[in-house]
């Protein structure tokens, strides 16, 4: 069986990499490393993906750190899937030109299905990502501000006949709080949906957690604020990776 795929993540605001608490921009922390220093360094510890989130896109509604995604792209042998502001085909395929790997779209999923729909059919499950943000089960958009009435596995049931195969699932009540993932709602979530590749996002505060992830045959995780707050470090990730 193969091990749980770590994704480490980068949150961008201005070309520097920072991190909020739940999603509140008023509780962001700057770090000193730039996203591509961060980018390489990963590379080196064997990351196949990293998960980076432009959050002046997702505040905007348009993509914002386009420079430096192209700057990370062409510094860094690693694949990036990037989200935030996208929000129309001209913003989705800019990203791509710059050297994103695979975008990941939230609001416009839940708010426009038939257009993500048709970006699903137009560019393939394999690049394009649905991005769910859960808030107590249902699905929160716009930078986490509006909470909406469906939920996260009525959402997913929506794409599958239109190619769905990739989800980052990010708990907010856990998000940039190191308190733990929500083990249960990713394991329900997997096994309901097996033909979709979940990547949990949110809470995660140590290697034990990957640990249990893992034991849990969960597929991908993505690791934010633990790594910067040293709690999860390069060399774990890279001993992790090594023996994937």
């Amino acid at each position: 069986m193969s091990k749980i795929e770590l994704i480490p993540a980068i949150d961008i605001i201005e070309g520097r990499c920072v991190r909020l608490s739940q999603g509140d921009y008023a509780r962001s922390k700057v770090y000193d490393a730039s996203p591509v220093d961060m980018a390489k360094r990963y590379a080196d510890c064997g990351v196949k993906r990293i998960h980076v989130v432009d959050l002046d896109g997702a505040k905007s509604s348009a993509p914002k750190n386009l420079k430096t995604l192209e700057k990370m792209a062409l510094g860094a042998s690693v694949d990036i899937e990037w989200g935030g502001g996208i929000k129309s085909e001209e913003s989705l395929r800019a990203l791509f030109d710059y050297g994103a790997t695979y975008a990941i779209v939230g609001s416009i999923a839940a708010q426009q299905p038939q257009l993500f729909g048709e970006w699903l059919a137009r560019f393939g499950g394999e690049r394009m990502v649905l991005g769910a943000d859960v808030r107590n089960g249902k699905v929160s958009v716009n930078g986490w501000q509006e909470d909406l009435a469906i939920s996260i596995e009525e959402l997913v049931e929506g794409f599958l006949p239109l190619g769905l195969r990739q989800v980052v699932c990010t708990d907010i009540t856990r998000d940039g709080m190191l308190q733990g993932p929500s083990f249960e709602l990713y394991t329900e979530l997997q096994s309901r949906f097996g033909e979709v590749d979940f990547t949990v996002s949110g809470g995660i505060s140590s290697m034990a957690d990957i640990e249990r992830l893992n034991e849990l045959e969960l597929r991908k995780v993505i690791i934010g604020k633990a790594i910067y707050e040293n709690r999860i470090t390069l060399k774990d990730i890279e001993q992790w990776s090594l023996n994937a």
